[in-house]
C-alpha cells in the first residue's frame, strides 16, 4: 500500500479537529481503581429445625423393613389419612432420601418440608427406603423419618404410600397450609 501525502490544508483540518494533544508519559495502564467495592452481606441460612418440637414420643416403636408408617394429627378424623392413603389428595411435590446419611437426610427433609409449606404445598410424596442395605436389616432413615415427621409442626398426616407408588419404602404426607394461602371472608 502506498504511502499517502497530505496537502497542507488536509494536515490544518486534521489538526483541527483533534484538537490539543498532550504526551502520554507512560504506555503502562493501571487495571485497578483506587477505591475497592464494598462488601456483600453475609447471607443467613434460616434455621429450618424451629418447626420441630423437640420433645421426643416414647410412644413411637422401631419399625422394621416391610412395616408401614401411620400418624394423624391431633383434631383430625380418620377419614382423612384414608383418603391420603387411596390418594384423594393432588400431589405437589416429591423427594428422594435414597442413599443419604441421617444428617444429610434430615437436612434435606426440612428445607424440603419448610419450601412445600411456602409455596402452598398440601400433599408430598417423600420416598425414603426400605433399608435392605442397613446394618442389621435395620431401617435407618425410616425410623428418623417417622419421628421427624411427627416432631415437624406443619405435618397433619402421614402413610406408606400405595404399592405403585414405593409401598412400605415411602410416604405421603399432608401438611398444614401456609396462613397467606387462607381464603379471607
Amino acid at each position: 500500500m502506498a504511502k499517502k501525502i497530505l496537502s497542507a490544508a488536509e494536515s490544518a483540518l486534521f489538526r483541527q479537529t483533534i484538537g490539543a494533544v498532550k504526551k502520554i508519559k507512560t504506555d503502562k495502564l493501571l487495571l485497578r481503581s483506587g477505591t475497592k467495592p464494598s462488601p456483600y452481606p453475609k447471607q443467613h441460612t434460616p434455621d429450618y429445625t424451629a418447626k420441630l418440637n423437640s420433645a421426643d414420643d416414647p410412644d413411637i416403636l422401631t419399625v422394621s423393613q416391610e412395616d408401614t408408617l401411620s400418624y394423624l394429627g391431633n383434631g383430625l378424623q380418620k377419614n382423612v389419612l384414608k383418603k391420603l392413603r387411596q390418594g384423594h389428595y393432588g400431589l405437589d411435590g416429591e423427594l428422594d432420601l435414597h442413599g443419604l446419611t441421617s444428617a444429610a437426610a434430615k437436612q434435606q427433609l426440612l428445607k424440603f418440608l419448610h419450601d412445600c409449606v411456602e409455596e402452598g404445598c398440601r400433599c408430598v410424596h417423600i420416598v425414603h427406603g426400605k433399608g435392605y442395605r442397613s446394618q442389621d436389616n435395620h431401617p435407618v432413615l425410616k425410623n428418623h423419618l417417622n419421628l421427624w415427621l411427627r416432631q415437624y409442626h406443619d405435618v397433619q398426616a402421614f402413610c406408606s404410600a400405595a404399592q405403585k407408588d414405593g409401598g412400605a419404602g415411602a410416604v405421603m404426607v399432608l401438611l398444614h397450609i401456609a396462613e397467606k394461602y387462607h381464603e379471607e371472608d
